[in-house]
């Protein structure tokens, strides 16, 4: 039987199973100022070790202490109170720097226009754009007739409709070929399981129809009441069935056109950039699939290319051919084509547009009726080329920093001579030009706005290339003020996540303004793992290669140490979701190089986790991870697995962060490590616990609550990193 928790809501002496003693922070090196100490509050929370054994199938068997605290149903008042108890921890031993909080807070809003609007976009005669209202925390999606100077039409104003809501997600909008109906998506948990419904734009009437447990993906047909959505699995969350749902009739009655079997892939849908097709896309980490139908008289999805381990495609449809990016004999992909006629199936029929480049991963391709643009990775950085559909023209958009990232804008219609791209760096905010690819003019539309006395003319950005310990050179981008001196005293803040392939760009971040203009440098590790370098830089951080991600990291740490860009004890580390299992992995592997280190929603207990089939995308993450039923991955899963790996040493000052709806990394991975680190580390640096109660994966809803976030996130770092309040 569970024992409650002794728990008192002004804050507890001991819980469940004993106390810990205060924590203290570690000195700054000399001549670094640091403010006062804080005062001595309450012990930490101390979680009950309950036996529990959590077995492989190959016989393998590991002892968690901590497991009780997993409750499905978030329900169990012992695991409730357990929580409670670790964000009234957290927020004693934040209370002493209330001020400096409250003070970041006001900087990172006195950034925000609070008035501002996205870059209007043409879409079947409408301008549609997004706007924000001053103090209010959600959008509101609007449009406009056949130009910005007629009158506006609120499709929908979220702020009314999260009202009495302590968390909503306005996820999707799809409008019908017509224009007259809008089908829309939201999430008022949490938990990324979506309601979907229709709004007639005309009337402003909600309509009747009501689907839930859906995923994002929305299609319309052309006959502008049939709408195709994707369903999923409601315990495991996988994206697991296209349905088919006609306008007034309910939704029990609404017809499977499409059931994914195979619980390793997740699925998408969509319209041909032509419109002549409707699409449904399913992909997994090493495979892929795309079955189309008619627009105009749906009928059976066809099969493009039959999917085949180790074999990826991405495939679009304009100007009379099938145009179809793919890794088929192309470790950093090609771009072939198939033309109309052809019978699909068969991919020996296609035929190459765009060879492939050892030194350019081609990551995407969109289609104009007179150019294509090819989305590409070259020299580590986030490129755009301008081609004919012939070949004849073969150029690159150009850029203005030697440190970057581009990517397209809106390009809502094909049929256009102007290309929409953004563009940012660590010193530029996002911006949006339009160039005419015929005459080669340049329009800047918008450059986000940066209030609070920014100007980018005082800071400067590097890219630099550390040496990993196997030879490796990974590419690092360096933001500091102007003025900066590189004599090893500074403080630093490294971020990188380094997983899925997912590519931690250069990109403009306004909050760590915050951190930059008081002295610290900013820096992001493009370690293996993501794709940065192409697509061998992604194989060789995953599956029996991962630790590269970890040793990398490090690695990049010495490396500006011993550049002179950092103070060896005054270096912090971020890290979220697979980063927060890269925060997980340093900390156990190399504690003593960190004056802090920060996980947000991280993923911890890699093992326990991959074994459970019923966990949310347990099965789409066999070939990013590997599966623990072998016993080869399972050994060396377990080699990193944070979880599994925390021992009796000194581990630095830690802020965990999570939130108990949260679909992607279960809470209650980062409250079980916590509990383990609490009970084995040695020595009184902080671990702090924060659980965000009534949210997910992506934290609180509102544009406002994640600033509230981030604030006590830079109070902590700056603490720890011997920054003086100011």
């Amino acid at each position: 039987m569970k024992r409650p928790l002794a728990y008192s809501a002004l804050f507890l002496s001991c819980v469940l199973a004993g106390c810990a003693s205060q924590p203290t922070v570690a000195p700054a090196p000399a001549g670094v100022a640091v403010p006062a100490a804080a005062p001595a509050i309450a012990s930490a929370p101390v979680a009950q070790k309950r036996p529990f054994l959590v077995t492989a199938p190959h016989g393998a068997a590991r002892q968690d202490e901590y497991y009780w605290l997993r409750d499905d149903t978030r329900k169990d008042a012992d695991m409730l109170a357990y929580l409670k108890a670790e964000n009234a921890w957290t927020d004693q031993a934040m209370a002493p720097l209330a001020t400096l909080r409250d003070g970041l807070y006001d900087e990172l809003v006195g950034r925000v226009k609070q008035d501002d609007a996205s870059v209007p976009y043409l879409r079947d005669g409408y301008w549609y754009y997004t706007r924000y209202e001053t103090g209010k925390e959600y959008p509101i999606h609007a449009r406009r007739k056949g130009s910005m100077d007629a009158a506006e039409q609120v499709m929908f104003d979220v702020n009314q409709m999260a009202e009495g809501k302590s968390f909503f997600q306005f996820a999707r909008i799809e409008v019908s070929p017509d224009g007259r109906l809008a089908a829309f998506t939201y999430d008022d948990v949490g938990r990324r399981q979506m309601v979907v419904q229709v709004k007639d734009l005309e009337s402003g009437e909600v309509l009747p129809d009501r689907i839930t447990g859906a995923s994002n993906g929305l299609m319309w047909g052309d006959d502008n009441r049939t709408l195709y959505y994707i369903e999923n699995d409601p315990k495991t969350l996988l994206s697991k069935r296209v349905k088919r749902h006609v306008l007034g009739t309910p939704a029990a009655s609404d017809t499977v056109v499409y059931e994914e079997k195979d619980d390793t892939f997740y699925m998408g849908i969509g319209r041909t950039r032509s419109d002549d097709y409707l699409c449904i896309s399913v992909s997994s980490t090493v495979s892929s699939e795309t079955r189309c139908t008619d627009a105009d008289a749906p009928g059976e999805f066809r099969v493009l290319a039959p999917r085949q381990r180790d074999f990826e495609y991405q495939a679009d449809h304009l100007n009379g051919r099938w145009v179809i990016t793919t890794n088929w004999d192309a470790t950093n992909f090609r771009v072939m084509s198939l033309a109309d006629g052809q019978p699909w199936g068969d991919r020996n029929l296609w035929r190459e547009m765009i060879p492939h480049s050892p030194e350019v991963l081609v990551s995407g391709v969109t289609l104009f009726k007179d150019f294509v643009v090819v989305s590409e990775r070259s020299g580590g950085l986030q490129r755009l080329r301008l081609r004919d559909w012939d070949g004849g023209r073969n150029e690159f958009v150009q850029a203005d920093e030697e440190a970057y990232a581009m990517g397209l804008s809106v390009n809502a219609e094909p049929d256009t001579d102007w290309l929409r791209y953004t563009y940012t760096s660590l010193t530029t905010p996002a911006t949006t030009y339009e160039i005419n690819t015929r005459t080669g003019e340049r329009r800047l539309l918008k450059e986000q706005p940066v209030l609070g006395g920014f100007d980018k003319a005082n800071y400067a950005t590097e890219r630099l290339w550390a040496t990993a310990r196997d030879g490796t050179k990974v590419p690092v981008s360096v933001l500091y003020r102007k003025g900066f001196s590189k004599d090893g005293t500074a403080p630093l803040y490294l971020y990188s996540y380094g997983s899925y392939g997912s590519s931690s760009d250069p990109r403009f971040n306004e909050n760590v303004i915050s951190l930059v203009d008081r002295g610290v440098v900013y820096a992001v590790a493009h370690i293996r793992g993501g794709q940065e370098m192409g697509r061998q830089w992604y194989e060789d951080g995953k599956l029996l290669r991962k630790v590269n991600t970890f040793t990398d990291f490090i690695d990049v740490t010495d490396f500006l140490v011993a550049e002179g860009y950092a103070h060896e004890d005054r270096v912090a580390a971020m890290g979220g979701s697979a980063g927060g299992l890269l925060m997980g992995a340093i900390a156990n592997m190399a504690p003593e190089k960190y004056a802090a280190i920060v996980a947000h929603v991280p993923f911890v207990d890699v093992v326990t986790t991959m074994l459970d089939e019923s966990i949310p995308l347990t099965t789409n993450e066999f070939d990013e991870w590997g599966n623990p039923k072998d016993p080869v991955y399972y050994d060396y899963m377990l080699s990193y697995s944070p979880y599994d790996q925390v021992s009796a040493q000194a581990y630095p000052p830690m802020l965990v962060t999570t939130g108990l709806w949260d679909s992607q990394v279960q809470y209650f991975e980062p409250a079980k490590w916590v509990a383990r680190l609490r009970d084995r580390k040695t020595g009184d640096n902080p671990l702090l616990l924060r659980t965000n109660m009534e949210a997910g994966h992506g934290g609180k809803s509102g544009r406002f609550q994640r600033y509230r976030e981030r604030a006590e996130e830079y109070a902590f770092v700056l603490h720890h990193l011997g920054v003086p309040a100011r």
